[in-house]
């Protein structure tokens, strides 16, 4: 049984004006790879204290599967404020339950039956769960079918460059946003250059199977050697972006791993991250004909 798909990192609460919400990229990842009909596991960590408490209920609610650690820290919250244009604004408290993920016998057992697994940058902001990360790296089976994610994901100044370059050395795909690329180029020193050509230097550099790059409102590349796929980013009556993201990379991988195309994959992934866009909250539901 090497076959599960794992999202490791953040579990915290979404605070946003109309109430709270779960959320944590690791969650809304492995929760959307369940809808395509794999195995997935959510790793991070809740204090004991009652947002812990209902975290784990609405896991339970949702179906996600999860190895999450009690630890003596707070459960992580992020305040969310969206603007005018349904963009969401963070500001994630720190030192919380996620930044002290504990590397356990079961975690390292988990590591030795994972078959594709995505992580950020946000969750290594603290020692403690950064050596989890890199440990439950080292622990997975080192042979060319595993799929390593690294979702840059940089929030606030929550980042560096020694953190970026790690994880881009240790994954095999690499997923980034438009503005996160601006970021990236610059502390890497080659910032004058157009989009794509940032991502086949990093494609290269660090010898990558894949480069996913979203440009939200104008479409989406995946990089592969040789080979570019663009898909337009479909019109779409928004709710809100939360999570869409997540959703994307989840059917992205989820659809390699069921032995599609990349340009297949990469259709799913549109499909899916639109979808959920048009509803609240980060874990919709998705329908039949994205997941079929």
């Amino acid at each position: 049984m090497n076959d599960i798909v794992v999202g490791m990192g953040e579990a915290l609460w979404d605070v946003l004006p109309e109430g709270k919400k779960i959320g944590g990229a690791p969650a809304n990842f492995a929760y959307h790879v369940s809808q395509f009909g794999l195995e997935s596991c959510a790793i991070s960590a809740v204090g004991n204290d009652a947002l812990g408490t209902e975290l784990l209920e609405n896991f339970n609610r949702k179906g996600v599967n999860y190895l999450i650690e009690n630890v003596p820290y707070p459960t992580g919250t992020v305040q969310v404020e969206i603007d005018q244009a349904g963009i969401p604004q963070y500001e994630i408290k720190e030192n919380v339950a996620w930044d002290n993920i504990p590397y356990t016998a079961r975690l390292e057992a988990l590591a030795e039956r994972t078959r594709a697994v995505c992580f950020g940058s946000l969750a290594q902001r603290n020692v403690v769960s950064r050596n989890t990360i890199n440990r439950f790296l080292d622990a997975m089976p080192k042979d060319d079918n595993r799929l390593i994610v690294f979702d840059v994901n940089l929030r606030q100044g929550f980042y560096n460059k020694e953190i970026l370059c790690n994880s881009m050395k240790r994954c095999n795909i690499l997923k980034i946003n438009d503005e996160e690329l601006v970021t990236v180029s610059r502390m890497f020193g080659y910032p004058g250059i157009d989009l794509q050509d940032k991502c086949w230097i990093l494609l290269g550099k660090y010898n990558l199977k894949m480069l996913i790059l979203t440009c939200g409102i104008n479409g989406s590349y995946v990089f592969t050697p040789g080979n570019v796929s663009f898909q337009p980013t479909p019109k779409v009556e928004v709710a809100d972006t939360v999570g869409a993201g997540d959703s994307f990379t989840a059917a992205f991988i989820a659809n390699i791993l069921k032995g599609k195309s990349v340009i297949e994959a990469h259709k799913k992934a549109v499909d899916t991250s639109a979808y959920v866009c048009t509803q609240q909250g980060a874990m919709p539901v998705l329908p039949s004909y994205i997941t079929e």
